[in-house]
């Protein structure tokens, strides 16, 4: 089989699949996972090589398209009105959600602590390209967007997924190697995020100030191929120098909103025609690298371990939130929106088997399982609330 047929199997199979379950009244991106599922159990034998080669530049493509997006929605206005409730989910849930699986593995797996804290954090990230698009759907609604809390989430899930990947790190690091100091690791969290908030700003600055000043001479589309290049550098170097990339991703569409709205609409558009693609491959790989074998391995332990750590971060969201006020429905959609996992642990789950670690196998069977269980709940759970919040808006104006 060749690299141009699995391209078609994964264009053409993913977007029918998402119809089909749209049709169905089901999400579409649900129909993507299982189609990805079904390639893995029947296809994946044939599959060239080079798919796996090139899977981990796509993954992250797609994951900065959609934190370009979610940084060219956000509104300075919004963000204000967010105020302390986004900083708060940026880390309660993830916290108390990591902490919790921690004792959890230990107790239940019998894992070392090292081994329990990776495998705690690398479960306890948000799916970005789950919750990132069901935010952008209610930007039409100009009375959902007014309430703050689609922008609580687009920023708080973000520097959640940063703080799960900077703790599992710090985890592995302890796991491998005698000779990293946690304490250390952790506390260099706080500058991680500040360096890769601050790259990202003075780089939308230095591109919308040239953009502006070609604003005639340069198409939409090469704005947007100007920003993309742009953005994929800032995130390999953030890799190299270990500094907020995915945050400075985001930042670089917000400042670019901020200073020329007609640059930053007509990006966004290109953006989203970009995301038609991006979405199809990023969710049908994502069921691809599901090992249903895996999965099965985790057993009845693994569910029990997944399911704790959702009851502990819906907690920490309930918590987060507590402070701001909310109607039942807008509590109930930050509640949902930070139940799905997806492509953190799909990107994490064999690194531990990649490091030599005996208990590898058990953690990706633990990823994979957090995949399939958690991301449809996610969605449903989105869905649903996003209904229940409609319907209290339409009580909200019904006339008496």
């Amino acid at each position: 089989m060749t690299i141009n047929t699995v391209a078609v199997i994964i264009l053409l199979g993913g977007w029918g699949s998402a119809r089909i379950f749209e049709k169905l009244r089901l999400p579409g991106v649900l129909g993507m996972v299982v189609f990805g599922i079904i390639c893995s159990v029947t296809i994946k034998p044939m599959v060239p090589q080079l798919l796996w080669d090139i899977a981990p530049f796509l993954k992250s493509l797609a994951l900065i398209v959609i934190l370009l997006r979610a940084g060219l929605g956000i509104s300075r206005k919004n963000l204000e009105k967010a105020g302390k409730t986004s900083l708060f989910m940026s880390v309660i849930p993830c916290l108390f959600e990591g902490i919790a699986l921690t004792f959890v593995f230990i107790n239940l797996f019998e894992f070392s602590f090292a081994v329990a804290g990776l495998t705690a954090f690398m479960l306890s990230a948000v799916s970005l390209a789950v919750t990132v698009p069901a935010m952008l759907d209610l930007r039409h609604n100009s009375e959902i967007m007014a309430s703050g809390v689609p922008t609580i989430i687009l920023a708080g899930c973000s520097v959640d997924n940063v703080l799960a990947i900077t703790f599992f790190s710090a985890f592995l690091g302890m796991a491998t190697s005698k000779n990293v100091d946690i304490l250390q690791s952790v506390l260099t969290i706080p500058v991680s995020i500040i360096v890769g908030i601050a790259a990202g700003a003075l780089l939308g600055y230095f591109l919308v100030t040239c953009l502006e000043k070609r604003y005639h001479t340069i198409r939409a589309t090469e704005k947007t191929l100007v920003l993309l290049a742009s953005a994929i550098l800032l995130a390999e170097i953030g890799n190299i120098v270990h500094i907020a990339a995915l945050l400075g991703v985001m930042a670089i569409g917000y400042i670019m909103l901020q200073r020329s709205e007609k640059i930053a609409h007509e990006i966004a558009s290109k953006l989203g025609k970009i995301w038609v693609f991006a979405e199809i491959i990023l969710f049908v790989l994502i069921g691809f690298s599901v090992e249903v074998s895996e999965a099965a391995n985790a057993g009845i332990k693994g569910l029990i371990a997944v399911s704790i750590g959702l009851l502990f971060r819906s907690l920490g969201v309930l918590v987060a939130t507590a402070f701001r006020k909310m109607s039942a429905g807008e509590r109930l959609l930050c509640v949902m929106a930070y139940l799905p996992k997806a492509t953190t642990q799909a990107a994490l789950g064999s690194v531990a088997l990649n490091n030599g670690l005996p208990e590898g196998s058990i953690i990706l069977a633990l990823a994979v399982l957090s995949i399939v269980f958690t991301a449809p709940l996610g969605l449903f759970g989105i869905r649903y609330a996003n209904r229940r919040l409609l319907a209290e808006l339409g009580e909200k104006h019904k006339p008496i």
